[in-house]
């Protein structure tokens, strides 16, 4: 028998699978790990030249939306993978595409207000990824019992959808749920911003681990070494995610880049050179809305950062 499912967790020893009202155990299918070259002549039939393991990119991911085929035994073989909607990746080691959660269409970016303190630099970061992929990004600025969310503001400025939440304080917390209901997100941030502790909150029982932040380095431990997809009693799905401290782009141009940022996109297309970087070169119309005071100093200094090693 072979039914649909979607991936629940990987794991070094097999994938979780929800299909139907059934969790499966699965093992994947051998030829699904290998990258094929086929032949190409129009004379001969189409045979297999070469096969090599796939090394470039994930071959299944969580969210992954795949064909089981079920064993008298209870056991599940994956024997398809369906086409993924939507990815939010990053590069991994030796440009490997490491695809922290697939199919989804929310990203929920949680940094805290304190304790570790917002990284304006990595947050842009993330939501260059999300823009990229025509996910809609919601900022969560937790923690916000320990300090003021005002820094968020800038984010909030720009369009985006920002909102302050607390576990001690529950503040915020019914809010999430809202956002969340109906929809398939991902919580995606760096570690010990408390995103298994919202987790836990706005789904009680749940009984994700979570860390106190050291108190040396002020820097989030790993609770979460690999990504889950829960369901919400609520209704939708959530993907808890390890907390990431560094995120590289995979395969983005700085034209790219420039794109994601949406206070760029009224002056884009304005520069004296079709293939200005908006670096150096003169008549840029980006440096000038900078000179105005219309984008903001550190925003474009943080699109040189992100473009300054790209060709």
């Amino acid at each position: 028998m072979t039914i649909e499912g979607i991936v629940l967790r990987c794991t070094r020893s097999g994938y979780t699978v929800h299909a139907g009202t059934q969790i499966l155990q699965c093992t994947l299918r051998g030829n699904l790990k290998k990258q094929f070259e086929f032949s190409t002549s129009a004379s001969r039939a189409r045979r297999v030249l070469r096969a090599r393991p796939e090394v470039f990119r994930d071959v299944i991911a969580v969210g992954d939306r795949v064909r089981v085929h079920v064993s008298h035994h209870g056991h599940g073989v994956i024997e398809e993978v369906l086409p993924r909607q939507t990815s939010f990746s990053r590069a991994g080691f030796r440009g490997k595409e490491r695809t922290v959660v697939c199919n989804i269409d929310q990203v929920a970016i949680v940094f805290a207000c304190a304790e570790p303190r917002l990284d304006p630099w990595k947050l842009d970061r993330f939501l260059v990824a999300a823009e990229a992929e025509s996910l809609e990004p919601l900022i969560v600025a937790n923690k916000c019992d320990l300090n003021t969310p005002e820094p968020f503001n800038e984010y909030a400025g720009l369009g985006y959808r920002v909102l302050p939440t607390s576990v001690v304080a529950g503040i915020g917390l019914e809010e999430l749920k809202e956002k969340l209901k109906g929809r398939v997100s991902a919580f995606v941030g760096p570690s010990g911003v408390g995103k298994s502790s919202l987790l836990n909150a706005i789904q009680p029982g749940l009984g994700l681990r979570t860390a106190e932040v050291g108190s040396v380095t002020h820097k989030g431990r790993h609770t979460t070494t690999t990504a889950q997809l829960i369901p919400l009693r609520f209704g939708g799905w959530v993907a808890d995610t390890p907390g990431l401290r560094q995120f590289e782009f995979l395969d983005l141009s700085p034209e790219e880049i420039a794109d994601c940022f949406p206070e760029f996109r009224d002056v884009l297309g304005s520069c004296k050179f079709d293939d200005c970087r908006h670096a150096s070169e003169p008549g840029c119309a980006i440096k000038e809305a900078v000179a105005a005071g219309r984008i903001s100093e550190r925003r474009y200094q943080s699109y040189l950062n992100m473009t300054a090693n790209l060709t």
